[in-house]
């Protein structure tokens, strides 16, 4: 059966569908994709055997093939901060802007936040994001409704305070519990304290512990400024890096978000220990943190790197091949090297390294891997000439030029079009007009 774009069958869970004749690297190819999700044959003319067993067959002419990408580190609810508070020293903007409005935040309004955040990743071709947030059951029943992957932490805080230490353990067993309840493969589970300036040796030591029990994974932010560093080493006698080794935070399990400010030798401890690290490098620039983070070090020791957006109150979208370009613009300025991060390892952590942090696959097209892969129009106007594919998918492109995405097998948007986008639209702007609303005492 051939496809039509709005052919509500062909946005189903559980049919087979097959992509001919797309341009895959350097040649035209058929993917054949099973029910169950997964990429069951990938080749040239391969529809000629697997057209029997195909539910739809999307033509891929004009298209070029790439894995899904992943956000390793969002807020995503926080697309309802959107342009809410710039151009603000980084304290002010949380004390005076961020933080009041959010302490009006309810679940709706991240259920809202979440399903906003999945349509604008959906469009521009992310499939699975990290998220650390507040409310995270109502995150994750947007995300199950969206079709997309993500891991959920909730944001652990307990700002050294005992009382306080034990509510954000029984919030962070109970969001664990709930991703359990679910039983969906595209969703899972994590530990997510903040960072080591509002997180007591005490919390961060439980998170290590209940991570490894569980089998889940941690999200936290490290490095990301040099007060972090300087009031770190005065407090305790260690930089921020160490001391979560000495808490058993860091770990293959780990995501650890920006990374600034980390200096060589804590470069191999991360990869010594196998953490996974997110460059969020539009944020850090935005919110003037004065350094890039290191990836050259990070490289050399084996240090797996991935990208993360941060949430849209600091970046202000997410859209991961502006943050493709953005990462290999500033390595290269900020440590003053024109070959560093080349396009094409840009593209893998944008794809299969942080698919392999979250535990969503191998983030490559081929046979047994999860069928989470979007088609690029080969006709933008950012894709021609072609004279090196991956140097425009990074250097020239947006999230634009995605017009298919697949996330475990499922179509979820088909040449630009996502069913019920306009529904999410009108109610995330409602929900952001009244959470104002009521942050402003209105």
């Amino acid at each position: 059966m051939k496809q039509s774009d709005t052919d509500s069958g062909l946005y189903e869970e559980g049919v087979s569908h097959i992509i001919a004749d797309v341009t895959l690297g350097d040649r035209n190819a058929d993917i054949f994709i099973t029910r169950d999700g997964r990429i069951g044959a990938v080749g040239v003319n391969i529809r000629r055997d697997y057209a029997g067993e195909a539910d739809f067959i999307i033509d891929g002419s004009g298209r070029i093939a790439i894995p899904g990408c992943t956000n390793t580190h969002t807020h995503a609810a926080m697309t309802l901060l959107r342009g809410y508070a710039d151009d603000m020293h980084l304290q002010e903007w949380l004390s005076e802007k961020i933080w009041p409005l959010e302490a009006h935040l309810t679940g709706e309004d991240v259920y809202w936040g979440t399903r906003l955040a999945c349509l604008e990743m959906i469009r521009s071709g992310t499939v699975a994001f990290n998220d650390m947030y507040f409310f995270m059951e109502d995150a994750a029943r947007a995300v199950d409704e969206a079709g997309l992957k993500a891991q959920f932490a909730y944001g652990f805080i307990d700002l050294f305070d005992e009382e306080k230490r034990e509510t954000e353990i029984k919030a962070t067993e109970t969001l664990v519990s709930a991703v359990k309840r679910m039983d969906n493969p595209r969703i899972r589970a994590a530990v997510g304290p903040h960072a080591i300036y509002t997180v007591s040796k005490e919390g961060l030591e439980w998170c290590a512990a209940y991570s490894e029990e569980q089998n889940i994974g941690i999200h936290i932010h490290l490095s990301e400024t040099e007060k972090e560093v300087n009031d770190c080493v005065e407090q305790t006698g260690m930089r921020p890096a160490a001391l979560l080794d000495s808490c058993g935070c860091l770990t293959p399990r780990t995501v650890a978000a920006h990374c600034c400010w980390l200096e060589r030798a804590e470069c191999d401890l991360l990869g010594k220990r196998g953490v996974f690290v997110s460059h969020n490098p539009a944020s850090n620039m935005k919110l003037a943190v004065n350094r890039a983070m290191p990836y050259h070090w990070l490289h050399a020791a084996g240090a797996s790197v991935t990208l993360g957006t941060d949430g849209c109150a600091s970046n202000n979208n997410l859209d991961i091949f502006e943050e493709m370009k953005f990462a290999a613009l500033l390595q290269k300025f900020f440590w003053n090297s024109d070959t560093l991060l080349p396009a094409t390892e840009a593209l893998l952590m944008a794809t299969e390294n942080g698919a392999r942090a979250l535990g969503f696959g191998t983030g490559r097209i081929e046979a047994g891997a999860p069928a989470d892969l979007v088609l690029l129009d080969q006709r933008s106007p950012c894709m021609v000439p072609r004279h090196h594919t991956v140097s425009n998918i990074v250097y020239a492109c947006a999230g634009s030029a995605v017009r298919t995405v697949f996330c475990q097998g499922r179509v979820l948007m088909n040449e630009g079009f996502i069913p019920g986008e306009d529904a999410i639209l009108t109610g995330a702007e409602k929900a952001a007009s009244s959470l104002v609303l009521r942050a402003n005492g209105a």
